[in-house]
């Protein structure tokens, strides 16, 4: 799978082993769930003024929010005959001034918060949702089932 990382953000220092808990999570996350190779994921690293535009315009609430997913292929699309190989799946865009204050909420690391909350816009990108609590619950599942397979824990 590919992975496209973007850092739109300068507050927080971004560390290699930051990215590679990253790139660890959606790779982790593409074996579990038979994700192809052609596939692409692009992953943003922003702050909570640029997460909080796109969570005022995309779902309108004007806050800032932890992460965000915009899914490409949520309907049917048509075959592009000799088209490129890769099929985008979609964005993830993880506030991490808002990933910060969970981490230190939870009693966790930040590493711990950005991978859940990686696997969490996976999820999402894959049509998994918590708008009902069976929804909640079983999402709640599929993330823990994706963190224990990296060894990533609560504590």
């Amino acid at each position: 799978m590919e992975i496209v990382l973007s850092n739109l953000q300068e507050k927080t220092i971004v560390t290699p082993q930051m990215e590679q808990t990253l790139m660890s999570v959606l790779k982790k996350s593409a074996e579990l769930y038979d994700i192809e190779e052609h596939n692409e994921v692009s992953i943003v690293l922003a702050d909570d003024e640029y997460i909080k535009q796109l969570n005022k315009v995309y779902r309108g609430k004007d806050c800032p929010t932890d992460v965000l997913s915009f899914a490409l292929n949520e309907g049917e699309e048509p075959d592009i005959i000799n088209g490129p190989q890769e099929n985008l799946l979609g964005d993830i865009i993880i506030s991490l001034e808002t990933a910060e204050r969970q981490a230190v909420e939870y009693g966790h690391s930040l590493e711990r918060e950005i991978a859940f909350l990686t696997v969490h816009g996976m999820l999402h990108l894959l049509g998994y949702d918590h708008e009902d609590e069976a929804e909640r619950i079983e999402m709640r599942q599929e993330e823990e089932y994706v963190l224990s397979n990296l060894g990533i824990t609560r504590d």
